[in-house]
C-alpha cells in the first residue's frame, strides 16, 4: 500500500495530463465535475483538476530543486537570454544554447513535463526546418515538448508538429521574440486589440496545441480566452482566472534585479541573501578566518 502511494505521487508529468488538467476541473455532464483518466488509465493521478503551477530552469542543479518542490511544468524559457546570458531580449537566443541548457536539465530526469521554447525564427522556412529543428529538442535534448510563439500565423505550423508526434505549447499576448515590433515588453491586448489575442488564442487551441501561455494581458481577456478555449492557459502576467500560472526562476527567487516586471512576485530574496554570503566569504578569507581546521585534511 505504502509502495503504490509513493510511486503515484511521483507518476511522470505528460502533455496529455497537463491537457487533461482543464477537463478534470470543467463541468461535466448535469453539472458534475467529470475526473478523466491520464494517458496510461489513473484518474486524475498527476493533479487531477489542480491548477498548473509552471516555472523556468535553465540549468541541472535548477531543475533538481524545482522539480523536488512539486511544479508540475519546467520551462526551460528562452528568456534564458536575459536572466542568464546578459543579453536585452530574447532575440539573440539561438538553437545551440537553447538545445544546450535543455540538456542541462533533462539531465536532472525531472518528474514535471520539460518543455523547451523554440528561438526566434526557427519555426520558419517551411515544415522541413521547423520538424528537423524540433525534433532535435526531444532527440538530442530530452525535451518532451516544445513551445512555440504566435496566433492565428503559427497555426499551420502547430499542426505541422502535432502531426508528427511533438507536442506544442503555444504563446500568445506579448510574445517577447516580436519585441522590437511592439516597441517593447508592453501590455497586449487592451481594447480593440484583445480581438486579436482572442483569436490567435483560438487559432492555436484549434491547431492542436495541449496548452496555451498568456502574457501580459489584461485580466478579464485572460478570463475570456480561457472561458472560451478547450486547452489549458497558463498565465504569466494575465491575472488569476487562468488554468495555471508560469514565472521566470530568476525573477521569483530576486536574481535578477535588471528588470522586475509588475506580474513577478518574489518569493525569496535569494540576490541579496547571495551578495550577503559570498560578502561573509570574503570578508573571512581576507581575515585569515577560513579554512579552519575543520575544513582541512591530515
Amino acid at each position: 500500500m505504502g509502495d503504490d502511494i509513493v510511486e503515484t505521487a511521483r507518476a511522470k508529468v505528460t502533455a496529455a495530463d497537463i491537457f487533461l488538467r482543464k477537463q478534470a476541473r470543467e463541468p461535466g455532464a448535469g453539472g458534475r465535475t467529470e475526473r478523466r483518466a491520464s494517458t496510461n488509465g489513473k484518474a486524475g493521478e498527476n493533479g487531477g483538476g489542480r491548477k498548473i503551477a509552471a516555472v523556468t530552469a535553465y540549468d541541472y542543479t535548477f531543475a533538481r530543486l524545482v522539480d523536488a518542490a512539486g511544479v508540475d511544468v519546467i520551462l526551460v524559457g528562452d528568456s534564458l537570454g536575459m536572466v542568464m546570458m546578459g543579453l536585452p531580449n530574447t532575440v539573440g537566443v539561438g538553437m545551440e544554447a537553447m538545445l544546450h541548457h535543455t540538456l542541462s536539465v533533462s539531465r536532472a530526469g525531472p518528474r514535471a513535463l520539460l518543455v523547451a521554447d523554440m528561438p526566434f525564427l526557427s519555426y520558419d522556412g517551411g515544415v522541413d526546418r521547423v520538424l528537423t529543428n524540433a525534433s532535435r529538442f526531444l532527440q538530442e535534448a530530452g525535451a518532451e515538448a516544445v513551445k512555440l510563439e504566435g496566433g492565428v500565423r503559427v497555426a499551420d505550423t502547430i499542426r505541422s508538429l502535432v502531426g508528427a508526434n511533438i507536442p506544442v505549447m503555444g504563446h500568445v499576448g506579448l510574445t517577447p521574440q516580436a519585441v522590437h515590433r511592439f516597441g517593447g515588453f508592453k501590455v497586449q491586448g487592451r481594447g480593440r486589440d484583445g480581438e486579436q489575442v482572442f483569436e490567435d488564442a483560438l487559432a492555436v487551441a484549434e491547431a492542436g496545441a495541449f496548452s496555451i501561455v498568456l502574457e501580459s494581458i489584461p485580466l478579464e481577456l485572460g478570463r475570456k480566452i480561457t472561458e472560451a478555449v478547450h486547452v489549458p492557459t497558463i498565465g504569466i502576467g494575465a491575472g488569476p482566472h487562468c488554468d495555471g500560472q508560469v514565472l521566470v526562476l530568476q525573477d521569483m527567487l530576486g536574481l535578477y534585479e535588471e528588470f522586475r516586471p509588475k506580474f513577478a512576485k518574489v518569493y525569496a530574496p535569494l540576490g541579496e541573501q547571495v551578495k550577503e554570503a559570498v560578502s561573509r566569504y570574503v570578508d573571512e578569507v581576507a581575515a585569515g578566518e577560513f579554512p579552519t581546521e575543520s575544513h582541512s585534511f591530515r
